[in-house]
């Protein structure tokens, strides 16, 4: 295996499944390729400057990673939109009224408008199923466990199991099974440029689907974080509770995003002890994608990183 004959070395390249494609983003370059209804592969690309390149104060250790996770799902978000776009249903047909007013009152903010509403629907969606849920369902049982510490060490073993629980889910989608391979070429691609190897399809499919800076990591650093943070934190009341979880989540994203950094950059056995609660989250959100899905990986790559350049300058050194 690639992985095991070479040293894995930072890029700098990271990316996203969209729908039926893949997202690769460098710098401030980003490229989204998509296999289309018809066989080909479209991509585009385009840049996008991330809060903290806009602002140096954002870059400092703890900050970047709470305004690095907002840009992550902004752009995300973006690109979604636009793989979306080619498998929309009934394009020439006339819109709704409710369409019609949408377009009359927002015109061209419509498309931006909707990804903020999205957004923000996911984000409160995701605090009550992940964060309040299991603080509430721990508290009903506190009457049966006295310790505070024991407390947080369930309220956090639920958290992962709904997280859990919430993948094998929608993984049942046969869309989301494409996303997931999608996820799975996306890895392997990087992988496959990070331990010195020709992106090749070849190379690409003996390469692992698993990778330190995948976001599903970053989720299990926080889960983790939160375990620990919360069994140190005591709050009497379920109100403050529920408001210390809230209010945390910043701190604990910040953290968070400075272990998976840690654990991306660098290659020894301790980011590789780190790592290990990660890949086993990844077993579930990447799947073995076939030939075609790597194909289109390869071409969001090689749109925003010359990996031919980047091989020479690795062998020289």
């Amino acid at each position: 295996m690639a992985r095991e004959k070479r040293r894995q070395r930072y890029s700098g390249i990271g990316g996203q499944a969209v729908i039926e494609g893949i997202m690769m983003k460098n710098g401030e370059d980003y490229a989204v390729a998509v296999r289309k209804p018809n066989g080909e592969i479209e991509v585009k690309k385009e840049k996008y400057r991330a809060l903290p390149d806009r602002y140096p104060l954002l870059r400092m250790p703890f900050l970047r990673g709470i305004f690095s996770f907002a840009d992550a799902m902004v752009l995300g978000m973006r690109c979604l939109s636009y793989s979306a776009s080619f498998f929309e249903d009934d394009a020439d047909s006339e819109p709704s009224r409710l369409e019609r007013w949408l377009i009359g009152v927002f015109g061209e903010r419509l498309e931006a408008v909707l990804s903020a509403v999205v957004i923000a629907f996911s984000f409160v969606a995701a605090l009550l199923l992940f964060v309040l849920l299991p603080t509430l369902a721990v508290n009903f049982l506190s009457r049966w466990i006295v310790s505070e510490s024991g407390r947080a060490l369930l309220e956090g073993l639920l958290r992962v199991l709904i997280f859990v629980l919430y993948i094998r889910l929608i993984s049942k989608a046969p869309d989301i099974r494409r996303t997931f391979e999608y996820h799975g070429a996306e890895h392997k691609c990087i992988n496959c440029v990070e331990h010195g190897l020709p992106l090749t399809v070849e190379n690409v499919m003996a390469s692992s689907k698993e990778h330190k800076r995948c976001g599903t990591s970053f989720l299990v650093y926080v889960m983790m974080i939160s375990i620990l943070l919360f069994m140190l934190l005591r709050f009497d009341t379920l109100w403050l509770r529920l408001l210390s979880r809230l209010l945390l989540i910043p701190v604990i994203a910040g953290i968070s995003y400075e272990l998976l950094r840690v654990v991306g950059i660098y290659d020894n056995l301790l980011t590789e002890l780190l790592f290990i609660p990660g890949m086993w989250m990844q077993g579930l959100t990447t799947t073995e994608p076939d030939a075609e899905e790597v194909a289109v990986a390869i071409a969001a790559t090689e749109a925003v990183f010359d990996w031919r350049e980047y091989l020479r300058k690795r062998e020289q050194e």
